[in-house]
């Protein structure tokens, strides 16, 4: 197999960079189970004020920080509403059920990556007997890279309110969708209870995710991460990473939004190519009269590493570790495909 010089697989290949990894090493520590790590808990602090939130839960991972808030707001034999799309639904290995025994209810994501209003009232069970009780609306922001219109975001978690619901927001990459947009992150994060945060992909951090809301959900949540296994002790070394990235990396997230635009048109400009534009930093290709997995092995043979084919699209994701020598890279490994024989 060829050697991957430009990695687009996803933003969770980034690298801890020098200074980074200087701040690491300088890290104040003691033991977290016992609250006594003065680094983790600045970076809880940070991360909830930034937010918006009273309260954070350090993670070490955000599958762990959506779990933690779907059993936090859910009981078992309760269920919550996401999209069919949604990470938390579809790629967290059936946590929630397996872990929780909490019901997904998935709906259908439009287009733009919302949920239509009907689809989530339709999707609420009446009080009953023979359905599991429905708790829980779970959004995410950014979806497949897509910013969620505020308003649409609104929206839904009013309906949810109406129906007696909590709202959660997996913001994995809510730092993009505020960067993108121009809107502040706490407003993003506003309409929801809970919002979980990661701090690698684009901000750079080796590991990590921060859970944010009420004080008296992060406190159960806090004894929900030790029940799955992610209290951590001198854990300071790498929270000190995740205060770097929320204090240096969140603006330059514009850079990597530029290169996914240039990645976006340059491709566009391929016969067989067909691209959405991005929002973010996440580029969806469609190549047509071939198969996506013979592009992503032509992409490879070229030294770029692309996402995981999904029929006839690829994922190629922009992130601190590629330049814009690696956009140019990627635009030049298009235009010498040939289809499948290449």
């Amino acid at each position: 197999m060829a050697d991957i010089r430009y990695d687009f697989r996803s933003d969770t290949v980034t690298r801890p960079t020098a200074a980074m990894r200087a701040a690491m090493a300088a890290a104040e520590v003691g033991d977290d189970v016992y609250g006594e790590d003065p680094t983790v808990n600045r970076l809880e602090h940070v991360a909830a004020e930034r937010l918006g939130k009273q309260a954070g839960l350090f993670c070490p991972t955000g599958t762990q920080a959506n779990l933690i808030a779907l059993m936090t707001h859910c009981e078992r034999g309760d269920e919550f509403i996401a999209g069919q799309m949604a990470h938390l639904y579809r790629w967290e290995a059936g946590g929630a059920a397996v872990l929780g025994s909490i019901q997904p209810q998935p709906v259908l994501n439009q287009p733009d990556g919302t949920l239509a209003l009907g689809d989530i009232e339709a999707a609420i069970k009446p009080v009953d007997p023979h359905y599991a009780r429905t708790r829980l609306l779970a959004l995410e922001n950014t979806m497949g890279g897509q910013i969620l219109p505020q308003g649409s975001v609104g929206a839904a978690c009013a309906l949810a309110r109406e129906a007696g619901l909590a709202c959660h927001l997996d913001g994995a990459r809510i730092f993009n969708a505020a960067v993108a947009s121009g809107v502040a992150v706490a407003d993003l994060a506003a309409p929801f209870d809970t919002v979980s945060a990661c701090l690698s992909k684009g901000l750079g951090a080796p590991l990590g995710s921060v859970l944010t809301g009420p004080r008296d959900l992060i406190d159960k949540g806090r004894r929900l991460r030790k029940i799955l296994g992610g209290a951590m002790r001198q854990a300071g070394i790498v929270a000190a990473a995740g205060i770097y990235a929320l204090d240096e990396h969140v603006t330059r997230l514009a850079e990597d939004h530029a290169n996914a635009r240039r990645l976006a048109e340059g491709l566009a400009a391929v016969d067989g190519f067909v691209i959405v534009p991005p929002d973010t930093n996440i580029v969806f290709v469609k190549v047509t009269g071939a198969s996506a997995v013979a592009l992503k092995a032509h992409f490879l043979s070229c030294g770029v590493g692309v996402g995981t084919a999904y029929g006839d699209r690829l994922r190629l994701v922009t992130h601190l570790d590629v330049g814009k020598d690696g956009v140019e890279a990627a635009i030049d490994a298009a235009r010498k495909w040939r289809g499948p024989a290449s």
